[in-house]
């Protein structure tokens, strides 16, 4: 299973979208403190929609409890700052993709500490960076479909009417 990881998160709404997008996928979500807000508000809920009960979440105190409780992880930062592309690595099945608060990112000082696994989204070079949510669905979906979303519904059912075969 994959893991997502928020690096003291600031906006409730994209935590909630990511979480919905980590219950649609079979994710789990990993909430580094302090966050910017209480995890109960109800705009991370409403992001979430009624998903959130599903969401398969942890939270720790900070990134040292992190670390403590999740030895040996193998990391993914995803950051303005790498040289390579989230598309040039092969991402493990039990592999942790973090990402940084909305403000910030994810410290250098722990960027340095695994310049071999840092990814970034190519993009524009005048915009500073994506959405929070929007990153994590891009990064997310690549590391399933590199996995050939195993155990994910891949096909879609019409309600009314139904498709045409050849």
């Amino acid at each position: 299973m994959i893991n997502i990881v928020l690096f003291e998160p600031e906006i409730p709404q994209n935590t909630g979208n990511i979480g919905r997008t980590c219950v649609a996928t079979g994710t789990r979500l990993h909430l580094i403190g302090p966050m910017g807000f209480q995890i109960t508000e109800k705009a991370v809920k409403r992001a979430g929609m009624d998903y959130w009960k599903y969401l398969d979440v942890t939270e720790y105190d900070g990134y040292d409890d992190f670390l403590e409780k999740n030895p040996g992880a193998k990391l993914y930062l995803a950051t303005t700052k790498a040289k390579q592309r989230y598309t040039d690595v092969s991402y493990e099945d039990d592999c942790y993709i973090m990402f940084g608060k909305e403000s910030a990112g994810i410290p250098e000082e722990i960027l340095v500490a695994h310049p071999g696994t840092c990814i970034r989204i190519p993009m524009n070079p005048d915009i500073r960076s994506l959405n929070l949510s929007n990153s994590a669905a891009i990064v997310l979906y690549e590391a399933l479909r590199q996995q050939d979303f195993t155990g994910m519904k891949s096909e879609g059912e019409l309600h009314r009417l139904h498709w045409e075969t050849e």
